[in-house]
């Protein structure tokens, strides 16, 4: 007979702290449970996510809707009950406020998105159900720790195993779907699943209802499971690459042979084998070689005298020949561990003297991701990059950290010694972040000009004062933080006196900005060209304050005024007239647009790629089918709810 475990799904009414508390509750009898018997297990609490479209102070669109059992499932379609990410598609992509992506970073790691779950019982893990409610096919994978998250007491070492691994996918359908992928086994017991999701080939936002985890509290026989398939890349270095002499000793102990192993590391692997294991006294030349030589297997080398030497190789007929001179010989090492991810680095460090020293030269971490290895990122490694960060300018260690991976002194240490030559640096969802993090940055980043905070939702407000010295940053990301900010009319004042060249703000779900603040914005920043109000209530149509916006601003490209209940055909007609640069516009939820001005919009705008008119009563699916028809170019949407 099995034995479920179910967590009672939490009421929509009362305080958060009563919806908390509620999901504690568990129904359960008070026998003990034996260790083979499956336990099943619904989500108990939400530890931790990087966003969501909901507010943090509701329950409609917000992660907090994956606790307890489901409430949609089987149902299909776009409910508030459900949890949605903040984005989805490419678009935003093009957008201007986009960030440039980093280089070295892992084709393999593709995840934009997180969540984190904790259930009752550690378990080992025998499936996990995700059942999504609409657009499915977001997760991509899905990891287990070893770290109870209702303990009191962090272990020494906190793992992460990665469960199951996938690709961003279209789905042919958005219908409702369970999805049970194929998980492989852990030697340890979890409560604390993480879901990662990347959306970018969906065409409108996932949601997912519920999650269940299955497993046993005795450790199943690896016979009766397959083997682990998927592991975390591990970019840290062993304590053999810590300096050349050391990395030597390494190859004289494992010996030619073992180093001489195809690594798996790219371009290297396809170099000529005989180049790979050439005499140290022998430098190949870039010599141009004519066709009728390089069929017969000639190169060209140079000798411990310099001297330029003809020689023939059988291995190398009908081949390109790899030649290079010493004056080259850095440039072409550096264009090819140009090519390499960082664990590849920290691998080929280990190869010989020469490597080592150009895979710590600074110039291979002018830009540098550790996000993809957020799992692994600590203080040593931290310190041990330090050396080879020096010159340094963007740096990435979102989602890095937490847990007490990092501790405050060891990011300060870092910053201290590489912090003055950045320009970038991306922090979102980085919890070990507090006010002595913030002066830091201020002191030790003179030079900042990007910075993002998303999600750092554990910093006083008091620690913001510190970003007001940062006087050369120019895009500024405080998405889910507790900055307090009491009238955002004043702010936009503030913006339009001081800002000028300002190309986009996002003040969505701003709850107290009012059509005076808009008109001071839009007069003193004209240059504009993405602005989010989506879910302000305050901005009401019959104020003038989109007809004003509207002729104001003409390089706008970007235009959400998501759950605006107030837009109507005026500001639809107005933006079609003075906004032809329009590309993404978001009219979700108002009821006074009509289909003709609609039609005047897609006729105007020419540039148009997105337009939402999903809860838009009066524009049906029909209509919807109509447009798309004679506008193919636009991607028009429409959400249902079954």
């Amino acid at each position: 007979m099995f034995y479920y475990i179910c967590l009672r799904r939490r009421a929509r009414i009362g305080t958060r702290g009563e919806i908390m508390n509620s999901r504690r509750a568990i129904e359960s009898n008070q026998r003990t449970l034996p260790l083979t018997v499956e336990v099943e297990q619904y989500v108990k609490e939400i530890v931790d996510f990087s966003s969501h479209y909901g507010s943090e102070n509701s329950m409609s669109y917000t992660m907090w809707n994956l606790a307890g059992m489901p409430n949609v499932y089987p149902s299909s379609g776009d409910f508030t009950q459900t949890a949605v990410f903040r984005m989805y598609g490419k678009w935003w992509e093009q957008c201007a406020s986009a960030p440039q992506p980093f280089r070295r970073t892992p084709e393999k790691f593709q995840s934009q998105d997180y969540v984190e779950l904790a259930f009752e019982e550690p378990v080992y893990p025998t499936s996990i159900d995700i059942l999504e409610t609409y657009h499915p096919g977001a997760v991509i994978r899905i990891l287990a720790c070893s770290l109870n998250p209702f303990s009191q007491n962090l272990p020494a070492e906190v793992r992460w195993e990665v469960l199951w691994l996938g690709e961003p996918s279209k789905m042919v359908t958005h219908q409702a779907r369970q999805f049970t992928p194929c998980i492989k086994q852990i030697n340890f017991p979890t409560n604390l699943i993480r879901l990662e999701v990347n959306s970018s080939l969906l065409e409108y936002y996932t949601e997912l209802d519920a999650v269940v985890l299955r497993g046993v509290k005795e450790r199943p026989l690896l016979s009766l499971y397959k083997m682990p398939l998927i592991d975390i890349s591990d970019f840290s270095d062993s304590e053999e690459e810590k300096d050349a002499y050391e990395a030597e000793r390494l190859r004289k102990q494992f010996g030619d042979t073992a180093i001489n192993e195809h690594t798996n590391n790219g371009y290297f692997d396809k170099l000529p084998y005989e180049v790979l294991n050439s005499p140290k006294h022998i430098t190949f030349t870039f010599i141009y070689i004519a066709e009728e030589e390089n069929q017969q297997g000639w190169f060209f080398t140079e000798d411990d005298g310099n001297r330029i030497k003809k020689q023939k190789h059988p291995l190398l007929v009908g081949q390109i020949p790899v030649v290079i001179s010493k004056l080259q010989e850095f440039k072409l090492i550096q264009l090819l561990l140009d090519h390499l991810t960082l664990p590849d680095l920290c691998r080929l460090a280990q190869t010989c003297k020469l490597l080592y020293q150009h895979c710590c030269d600074p110039l291979q971490y002018i830009q540098l991701s550790l996000q993809p290895y957020w799992a692994r990122v600590n203080d040593a490694a931290l310190d041990h990059l330090q050396s080879r960060c020096t010159l340094i300018q963007r740096l990435n260690l979102s989602w890095s950290g937490n847990r007490g991976a990092i501790s405050v002194p060891g990011f300060c240490r870092f910053l201290k010694v590489c912090g003055f030559q950045l320009v970038c640096l991306e922090l979102a969802c980085c919890h070990f972040l507090n006010e002595a993090c913030l002066e830091v940055i201020a002191q030790m980043c003179p030079n900042l000009q990007e910075l993002n905070l998303s999600s750092c939702d554990r910093l006083h407000p008091q620690a913001f004062n510190h970003i007001s010295k940062l006087v050369g940053l120019r895009r500024l990301l405080l998405y889910r933080t507790k900055i307090e900010i009491e009238d955002y009319d004043v702010i936009a004042s503030m913006l339009s006196a001081k800002s000028k060249n300002l190309k986009s703000l996002d003040i969505w779900r701003c709850k107290n900005i009012t059509e005076k603040g808009i008109s001071e914005l839009v007069s003193g920043c004209r240059l504009l060209e993405e602005l989010d109000l989506g879910w302000c209530s305050t901005l009401q149509s019959s104020t003038g304050c989109f007809v004003h916006l509207a002729r104001h601003l003409p390089k706008l490209r970007k235009f959400f005024v998501t759950a605006n209940r107030t837009v109507c055909d005026t500001d639809v007609e107005e933006l079609a007239a003075n906004c032809p640069n329009l590309q993404h516009l978001d009219l979700l939820g108002t009821r006074m647009v009509s289909p003709a001005s609609l039609r005047k919009l897609l006729q105007s705008c020419k540039n148009l790629l997105l337009l939402d008119v999903s809860f838009c009563s009066q524009i049906d699916t029909r209509v919807v089918q109509e447009l798309t028809v004679q506008f193919p170019k636009v991607s028009i949407k429409k959400s249902f709810t079954q």
